[in-house]
Protein backbone atom coordinates (compact mmCIF):
# COMPACT_ATOMS: atom_id res chain seq x y z
CA UNK A 1 0.00 0.00 0.00
CA UNK A 2 1.29 3.44 -0.90
CA UNK A 3 2.08 5.54 2.15
CA UNK A 4 1.46 9.28 2.04
CA UNK A 5 3.32 11.81 4.14
CA UNK A 6 1.77 14.01 6.79
CA UNK A 7 3.80 17.19 6.42
CA UNK A 8 4.55 19.72 9.11
CA UNK A 9 5.30 23.41 8.75
CA UNK A 10 8.99 22.48 8.73
CA UNK A 11 8.80 19.60 6.24
CA UNK A 12 6.11 20.86 3.85
CA UNK A 13 7.01 21.79 0.29
CA UNK A 14 7.87 25.49 0.04
CA UNK A 15 4.69 26.28 -1.91
CA UNK A 16 2.57 24.80 0.90
CA UNK A 17 4.22 26.70 3.77
CA UNK A 18 2.32 29.99 3.34
CA UNK A 19 -0.95 28.04 3.13
CA UNK A 20 -0.05 26.20 6.33
CA UNK A 21 0.44 29.59 8.02
CA UNK A 22 -3.08 30.64 7.05
CA UNK A 23 -4.59 27.30 8.11
CA UNK A 24 -2.79 27.46 11.45
CA UNK A 25 -3.99 31.04 11.97
CA UNK A 26 -7.58 29.92 11.31
CA UNK A 27 -7.60 26.67 13.30
CA UNK A 28 -4.73 27.09 15.75
CA UNK A 29 -2.99 24.06 14.19
CA UNK A 30 -2.69 22.28 10.86
CA UNK A 31 -5.32 19.51 10.67
CA UNK A 32 -4.21 16.11 9.41
CA UNK A 33 -6.19 16.59 6.18
CA UNK A 34 -4.16 19.64 5.17
CA UNK A 35 -0.91 18.01 6.31
CA UNK A 36 -1.50 15.25 3.77
CA UNK A 37 -2.78 17.62 1.08
CA UNK A 38 0.56 19.44 1.22
CA UNK A 39 2.03 16.65 -0.94
CA UNK A 40 0.36 18.64 -3.73
CA UNK A 41 0.52 22.35 -2.86
CA UNK A 42 -1.92 22.93 -5.74
CA UNK A 43 -4.50 20.61 -4.17
CA UNK A 44 -4.00 22.27 -0.79
CA UNK A 45 -4.33 25.70 -2.36
CA UNK A 46 -7.45 24.73 -4.30
CA UNK A 47 -9.14 23.22 -1.26
CA UNK A 48 -8.27 26.22 0.90
CA UNK A 49 -9.58 28.64 -1.73
CA UNK A 50 -12.88 26.74 -2.11
CA UNK A 51 -13.28 26.48 1.68
CA UNK A 52 -12.80 30.24 1.98
CA UNK A 53 -15.20 30.97 -0.89
CA UNK A 54 -17.91 28.69 0.48
CA UNK A 55 -17.67 30.44 3.86
CA UNK A 56 -18.59 33.70 2.07
CA UNK A 57 -21.77 32.38 0.44
CA UNK A 58 -25.24 33.58 1.37
CA UNK A 59 -25.89 30.30 3.19
CA UNK A 60 -25.71 30.64 6.98
CA UNK A 61 -22.95 28.86 8.88
CA UNK A 62 -25.44 26.17 9.93
CA UNK A 63 -26.67 25.77 6.35
CA UNK A 64 -23.06 25.44 5.22
CA UNK A 65 -22.57 22.66 7.75
CA UNK A 66 -25.71 20.92 6.42
CA UNK A 67 -24.18 20.96 2.92
CA UNK A 68 -20.81 19.75 4.19
CA UNK A 69 -22.20 17.03 6.47
CA UNK A 70 -24.60 15.82 3.78
CA UNK A 71 -21.81 15.53 1.21
CA UNK A 72 -19.59 13.81 3.78
CA UNK A 73 -22.37 11.32 4.53
CA UNK A 74 -23.05 10.58 0.87
CA UNK A 75 -19.32 10.18 0.16
CA UNK A 76 -18.86 8.09 3.34
CA UNK A 77 -15.99 10.22 4.60
CA UNK A 78 -15.26 9.21 8.19
CA UNK A 79 -12.70 11.97 8.72
CA UNK A 80 -14.88 14.82 7.45
CA UNK A 81 -18.07 13.58 9.14
CA UNK A 82 -16.19 13.47 12.42
CA UNK A 83 -14.56 16.87 11.89
CA UNK A 84 -17.70 18.65 10.72
CA UNK A 85 -19.73 17.13 13.55
CA UNK A 86 -17.25 18.77 15.91
CA UNK A 87 -17.39 22.08 14.02
CA UNK A 88 -21.22 22.02 13.96
CA UNK A 89 -21.25 21.44 17.71
CA UNK A 90 -18.82 24.33 18.20
CA UNK A 91 -21.23 26.50 16.17
CA UNK A 92 -24.08 25.51 18.54
CA UNK A 93 -26.02 23.74 15.81
CA UNK A 94 -29.13 21.90 17.01
CA UNK A 95 -28.03 18.48 18.27
CA UNK A 96 -31.11 16.82 16.70
CA UNK A 97 -30.09 18.22 13.30
CA UNK A 98 -26.53 16.97 13.75
CA UNK A 99 -27.79 13.52 14.79
CA UNK A 100 -30.08 13.29 11.75
CA UNK A 101 -27.25 14.31 9.42
CA UNK A 102 -24.99 11.65 10.95
CA UNK A 103 -27.75 9.03 10.70
CA UNK A 104 -28.83 9.94 7.16
CA UNK A 105 -32.39 10.55 8.29
CA UNK A 106 -34.85 13.40 7.81
CA UNK A 107 -33.91 16.62 9.60
CA UNK A 108 -36.37 18.02 12.19
CA UNK A 109 -36.24 21.47 10.56
CA UNK A 110 -38.16 21.78 7.25
CA UNK A 111 -35.87 24.41 5.70
CA UNK A 112 -32.69 22.52 6.60
CA UNK A 113 -34.29 19.28 5.39
CA UNK A 114 -34.93 20.88 2.00
CA UNK A 115 -31.24 21.83 1.85
CA UNK A 116 -30.21 18.36 3.02
CA UNK A 117 -32.43 16.67 0.43
CA UNK A 118 -31.24 18.88 -2.41
CA UNK A 119 -27.58 18.44 -1.47
CA UNK A 120 -28.06 14.66 -1.31
CA UNK A 121 -29.47 14.71 -4.84
CA UNK A 122 -26.57 16.81 -6.13
CA UNK A 123 -24.04 14.34 -4.70
CA UNK A 124 -25.87 11.10 -5.52
CA UNK A 125 -26.76 12.16 -9.05
CA UNK A 126 -23.46 13.92 -9.77
CA UNK A 127 -25.30 17.16 -10.43
CA UNK A 128 -28.12 15.70 -12.52
CA UNK A 129 -30.97 17.18 -10.47
CA UNK A 130 -34.37 17.48 -12.12
CA UNK A 131 -35.98 20.85 -12.75
CA UNK A 132 -38.79 19.82 -10.39
CA UNK A 133 -36.27 19.21 -7.59
CA UNK A 134 -34.59 22.57 -8.22
CA UNK A 135 -38.02 24.24 -8.16
CA UNK A 136 -38.90 22.46 -4.89
CA UNK A 137 -35.64 23.65 -3.34
CA UNK A 138 -36.39 27.22 -4.35
CA UNK A 139 -39.99 26.89 -3.15
CA UNK A 140 -38.58 25.93 0.27
CA UNK A 141 -37.15 29.44 0.56
CA UNK A 142 -33.82 29.12 -1.20
CA UNK A 143 -32.60 31.00 -4.28
CA UNK A 144 -31.03 30.21 -7.63
CA UNK A 145 -27.81 31.51 -6.09
CA UNK A 146 -28.16 28.97 -3.28
CA UNK A 147 -28.54 26.19 -5.86
CA UNK A 148 -25.09 27.04 -7.21
CA UNK A 149 -23.64 27.62 -3.74
CA UNK A 150 -24.57 24.02 -2.91
CA UNK A 151 -22.50 22.96 -5.92
CA UNK A 152 -19.54 24.93 -4.50
CA UNK A 153 -19.92 23.27 -1.10
CA UNK A 154 -20.15 19.82 -2.66
CA UNK A 155 -17.06 20.51 -4.79
CA UNK A 156 -15.15 21.53 -1.67
CA UNK A 157 -16.08 18.27 0.01
CA UNK A 158 -15.25 16.15 -3.04
CA UNK A 159 -11.66 17.37 -2.74
CA UNK A 160 -11.39 16.58 0.96
CA UNK A 161 -13.49 13.40 0.96
CA UNK A 162 -11.61 11.83 -1.92
CA UNK A 163 -8.24 12.84 -0.47
CA UNK A 164 -9.17 11.22 2.85
CA UNK A 165 -10.25 8.02 1.10
CA UNK A 166 -6.97 7.76 -0.79
CA UNK A 167 -4.50 8.74 1.95
CA UNK A 168 -6.44 7.24 4.92
CA UNK A 169 -6.24 10.42 6.96
CA UNK A 170 -6.21 9.73 10.72
CA UNK A 171 -8.57 11.73 12.92
CA UNK A 172 -7.30 14.80 14.75
CA UNK A 173 -7.35 14.98 18.55
CA UNK A 174 -10.02 17.72 18.55
CA UNK A 175 -12.48 15.28 16.96
CA UNK A 176 -12.31 12.74 19.80
CA UNK A 177 -15.74 11.53 20.85
CA UNK A 178 -17.39 12.32 17.50
CA UNK A 179 -16.12 9.36 15.48
CA UNK A 180 -18.49 8.24 12.74
CA UNK A 181 -19.30 5.16 10.70
CA UNK A 182 -22.09 5.30 8.13
CA UNK A 183 -25.21 3.58 9.50
CA UNK A 184 -27.08 1.11 7.37
CA UNK A 185 -30.56 2.21 8.53
CA UNK A 186 -32.00 5.23 6.77
CA UNK A 187 -29.66 4.97 3.83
Amino acid sequence: MTQFTAYTADTAPDAAKPIFEGVEAAFGFVPNLQSYMAESPELLSGYTALWDLFSKTTLTTHEQQVVYLTANFENECHYCMTGHTTLAMMQKMDSAVIAALRDGTELPDARLEALHHFTSLVVRNRGWVSDDEVDAFIAAGFTRRNVLEVVLGVATKVISNYTNHIVHTPLDAFMKGNEWTRPEAGV
